[in-house]
């Protein structure tokens, strides 16, 4: 269970005092937040301090969920267009997210041996649904996180915001840059940008009418 574990020290230290400084947050392995029998699974980095780390809830609280959750929401895969905490009543439909990293990194920055350990958790999310069709990784981290479920080279499938690649034959894999605040305020992400990686989205489950 990725609730009890404890293999990475380092995380497992940094949630401990995390924890101590912040008794009400979360400060645990963040698990999945969707439909288990989604046809698409969107995969991050990992928890942020304030965001997943507080809620418990991948992307939410902070302000790297803005523009996902909007973004959801106009493409009917939610009820809501916000992510606020885990009793906000939002329910996600056909779509499921995750971390390549399930607990909270010091600097946001995961080591290479942590992201290795925890993509045990990744492999079991992708390989265990027999529903999933679509993976969305947002940035390089979670795209080259993918890969390595499939044991597939990097330097055969580069990251680059817009690719496509087909995995295995039943996988494809759509690359983004990740929606942080850093990414969406400088423009290196816009909101067009993003909306264009769900239309391809909706294309590839045959939803091409899902878009408000």
């Amino acid at each position: 269970m990725v609730f009890s574990c404890t293999r990475c020290s380092r995380l497992t230290t940094f949630l401990l005092e995390t924890k101590e400084h912040h008794p009400d947050y979360f400060c645990q392995p963040v698990p999945p937040f969707g439909d288990d029998n989604a046809q698409l699974l969107i995969v991050g980095l990992a928890p942020g301090m304030h965001g997943a780390n507080r809620t418990g809830r991948p992307f939410t609280g902070d302000y790297a969920g803005i523009l996902l959750y909007q973004t959801l929401h106009d493409f009917k895969f939610c009820n809501h267009s916000e992510s606020i905490n885990t009793k906000d009543g939002l329910l996600l439909q056909n779509v499921k997210i995750t971390n390549a990293v399930k607990c909270l990194p010091p600097q946001n920055k995961p080591l290479p041996t942590e992201i290795k350990e925890c993509n045990r958790y990744l492999a079991h999310e992708i390989l265990d649904s027999h529903s999933l069709k679509v993976i969305l990784a947002l940035g390089k981290i979670a795209h080259d996180a993918v890969l390595t479920v499939f044991n597939e080279k990097k330097s055969v499938y580069p990251f680059k915001h817009g690719s496509v690649y087909q995995l295995k034959e039943k996988y494809t894999l759509i690359s983004s840059y990740h929606c942080s605040r850093y990414n969406t305020q400088t423009n290196r992400l816009t909101k067009d940008m993003f909306y264009s990686i769900f239309k391809e989205i909706n294309l590839l489950l045959d939803r091409r009418h899902e878009y408000k």
